[in-house]
């Protein structure tokens, strides 16, 4: 594949971080809500309920309301005028008074504003983590949601949780209660950002098979050392590049069976703490012998991620791990440079891969106990679970971005923008779907007609690569309060001495013949614990209680 236009790319840019973010497509019969051109035919009498909200068709309410919402703000515009916010005010009749704040203050302004009582109605794209979810539900902050779902004001939702029921035990708390609502992605796969081989360096040597095994690996970094791949007559390759190892990390526990970094169910269900297993060990004793050999980055514990992108920029890296290689290489997006193939290791079974569960684990929408019309609150959030709505909040209204080019199939083609303007900085402008995860859902038909060939080469690669071997590590389980205050505490020391811990072995300045001596001290600081607390808690969520 040759060279493709960088803004080919930034529908699918859009879309899998939204999954990542997510770490988290459905079709078109999800959409079970009118468009806005049919929803004249919807607003007899018989639609309404007692709360004067329809339960189909727009408008929602006959007579406009105006509720309070707060939300995170990436500042590239004002949410007054939006037009996919003001499409939607059109639509439905309900307007929002915004209360919006920075991202990087944003989780101490939702402290403050669950600690002062004065709520808004709605949090929107608030990054609820499942144990904000249980507490502030519990305490009433947070209203309970199924029972606008059961009773007809999401349509969307409840079509996809009948589908889905793990969808709906996954954003079940521990009383039975629904106090938030996931984005949705069926046909995600990545979990985090994968590896990818430096393609050039691939041509050098002539390698026509990527590695299946950490063996078959070792040697290709060994060649890529000693064999001159970008043929500048010095040995300044670095066979294999990290920062910090947070990148890769979870990528290579795949080599060794393990699906996390931390919390992992088998395939049979057990469920195991990543840094205590046999394959941690494995792990750790060949990081350490890329590292003895110097085919593992020795700046890979002090460099910045901007340095190691120097690096490949240099053509000097031979693999590395991005969201996408041309990041990482500089120039243009290209099927040039292959997504690595997870390798087997000792341990049976594997490969692995640690997919992305499809929805994310955070709430991004929620109703506080202050909204004084919850049924038009739900009505409005469901259509963004449609076809329709996902559009709209995606990508902007119809002419702006994007328009038709056969609405009955739903195929779609870019609208050529003024000066040159960059897409995404201009989708920026049109929706608050731009840089924090929404609710919502993402469908298939929503890049029909967008998606180019570096897009599908990327589909391809991960389906051939890592789906055959992928599988969700974990559910989204809500711990009790008092399991979730057991957790927190034992995984705040057991975080920082894993990690120091694994900088040592892989550095040499703790020898692999300490792991004993680790193990005893990791099961002594909880890491059983851990793995039983996780354990109760997928079997609840397994048996639906």
């Amino acid at each position: 594949m040759n060279r493709i236009s960088r803004a080919s790319s930034v529908i699918l840019s859009v879309t899998m971080l939204a999954s990542i973010l997510a770490a988290c497509s459905s079709s078109g019969e999800n959409n079970n809500s009118a468009s806005p051109s049919s929803s004249a035919n919807s607003s007899s009498p018989e639609a309404s309920t007692d709360s004067g909200v329809k339960k189909d068709g727009f408008p929602i309410v006959d007579k406009p309301i105006t509720l309070k919402m707060m939300s995170q703000d990436v500042g590239k515009a004002d949410w007054n005028t939006m037009p996919a916010l003001k499409e939607m005010e059109k639509l439905t009749n309900i307007k929002f008074t915004y209360q919006l704040t920075p991202l990087d203050s944003f989780s101490t302004k939702k402290n403050l504003v669950f600690a002062s009582g004065d709520l808004p109605d709605v949090l929107y794209a608030p990054d609820l983590t499942p144990a904000e979810q249980v507490t502030y539900g519990t305490q009433g902050v947070l209203i309970p949601l199924e029972k606008y779902i059961d009773e007809g004001y999401a349509p969307n939702l409840k079509k996809i949780f009948d589908e889905h029921p793990d969808i709906r035990k996954s954003f079940t708390t521990p009383d039975g209660h629904m106090y938030a609502l996931p984005y949705i992605d069926l046909s995600a796969i990545w979990y985090r950002s994968p590896m990818w081989y430096n393609g050039k360096f691939l041509k050098a040597l002539n390698v026509t098979e990527l590695p299946k095994t950490t063996e078959e690996l070792y040697n290709f970094l060994k060649r890529v050392r000693d064999e001159d791949p970008n043929g500048n007559g010095k040995k300044d390759e670095i066979p294999l590049t990290s920062v910090k190892l947070d990148d890769l990390r979870m990528f290579f526990f795949g080599f060794w069976g393990m699906y996390d970094e931390t919390i992992y169910a088998d395939k049979d269900g057990k469920v195991h703490y990543s840094p205590q297993e046999e394959g941690y060990k494995g792990y750790l004793t060949f990081m350490n012998r890329l590292w003895n050999e110097n085919l593992l980055d020795h700046e890979t514990f002090s460099q910045t991620s901007d340095q190691k992108k120097a690096k490949g920029q240099n053509n000097q890296i031979a693999l590395f791990n991005d969201y996408f290689p041309y990041f990482t290489l500089g120039g243009e997006p290209s099927g040039d440079n292959p997504l690595m193939t997870p390798v087997s290791s000792e341990i049976a079974g594997t490969p692995v891969y640690g997919m992305h569960p499809g929805i994310s684990a955070n709430g991004t929408f929620a109703i506080t106990s202050k909204d004084p019309n919850p049924e038009a609150t739900m009505r409005w959030v469901d259509y963004q679970y449609s076809y329709e709505g996902a559009t709209l909040m995606n990508q902007g209204p119809e002419g702006m971005l994007w328009k038709y080019k056969n609405k009955d199939t739903h195929e779609k083609e870019w609208v050529e923008l003024p000066n040159g303007q960059d897409r995404e900085d201009f989708r920026g402008t049109l929706t608050p779907n731009f840089g924090i995860l929404t609710p919502g859902i993402k469908m298939n038909e929503l890049t029909n007609g967008l998606t180019t060939e570096f897009d599908n080469w990327i589909q391809k690669e991960s389906e051939e690569k890592l789906k055959p071997i992928g599988k969700a590590p974990f559910p989204n389980v809500y711990l009790t309060n008092d399991e979730q205050s057991e957790i927190t505490s034992l995984l705040s020391d057991l975080d920082t001495y894993v990690q120091q811990m694994e900088a040592k072995f892989v550095t040499g300045q703790e020898p692999m013949s300490g792991w004993d001596k680790y193990l005893a001290q990791v099961k002594k600081m909880g890491g059983d614990r851990i793995a039983e607390v996780y354990q109760g808690a997928y079997d609840r969520w397994k048996s639906g209680k």
